[in-house]
């Protein structure tokens, strides 16, 4: 009896995820410029430099690469946020936490999510992304919130309702929350960026706007400690 041995290519592998991210990298900035509605399957496969059967065999479908799209962000967003995720849920099932540390956790994630939001590769892309796909109510789009919700906007709620002595689902928590979150997102907004005349996100200015968040993160709070009830 002749036994075949099969060999593992991983040549092979690491083409196939090499054409696999470029098909990915490549969709992000058409969804980004022309829309779901705008974008075909035959100018994806061109601009990746792949048949048009490749995005067949990977994603199935125009539906099936978009969301897979999403679910690339949305990886990316639990990789960079799921260490102080667990950081977070720690110090706050202790009773014993400190005002002091709650606040510094507090600004560890608005730190986090300027890098998440404002650094890395294709900012751009991923931020005309999202106004498009809000605008135009594209497949998938619940999938980024829910991700924004459970891994920035949740944390950053428990963390001040603990700071405040209220608890999380009251309306000022809420109120609060968004107001201090919407420190980082409204660098997000080409109005804000074109008024400061930023043309990219350099690693000074990021740290500059990191440096700002936490500085009136801070102010914030120590400005409502005398209103705030005993923490429990």
């Amino acid at each position: 009896m002749v036994h075949v041995i099969a060999r593992h290519r991983p040549g092979t592998q690491a083409r196939g995820e090499d054409t696999r991210r470029r098909i990915l990298e490549t969709a992000l900035e058409i969804f980004a410029t022309e829309g779901y509605e705008g974008a075909s399957t035959r100018q994806l496969a061109e601009r990746a430099d792949v048949n048009l059967p490749a995005i067949q065999y990977y994603f199935g479908s125009k539906e099936g690469l978009f969301r897979a799209v999403l679910e690339d962000i949305i990886e990316h967003t639990e990789r960079h946020m799921a260490p102080l995720d667990m950081r977070v849920k720690a110090a706050l099932a202790d009773p014993g936490t400190s005002r002091e540390k709650l606040l510094e956790l507090l600004c560890e994630m608005l730190k986090a999510f300027v890098a998440l939001v404002l650094g890395g590769t294709q900012i751009e892309s991923r931020r005309l992304l999202f106004a498009r796909s809000e605008v135009e109510d594209t497949p998938g789009l619940e999938q980024l919130h829910e991700s924004g919700r459970r891994h920035v906007f949740a944390p950053c709620l428990s963390l001040i309702a603990r700071l405040i002595g209220r608890p999380a689902d009251d309306p000022e928590t809420s109120m609060r929350a968004l107001a201090v979150i919407g420190q980082v997102t409204i660098f997000c907004h080409k109005g804000a960026l074109d008024a400061g005349e930023a043309a990219e996100f350099t690693p000074d200015r990021l740290q500059l706007i990191q440096d700002l968040v936490r500085e009136h993160t801070i102010a914030i709070f120590r400005a409502v400690s005398s209103k705030a009830a005993p923490l429990q």
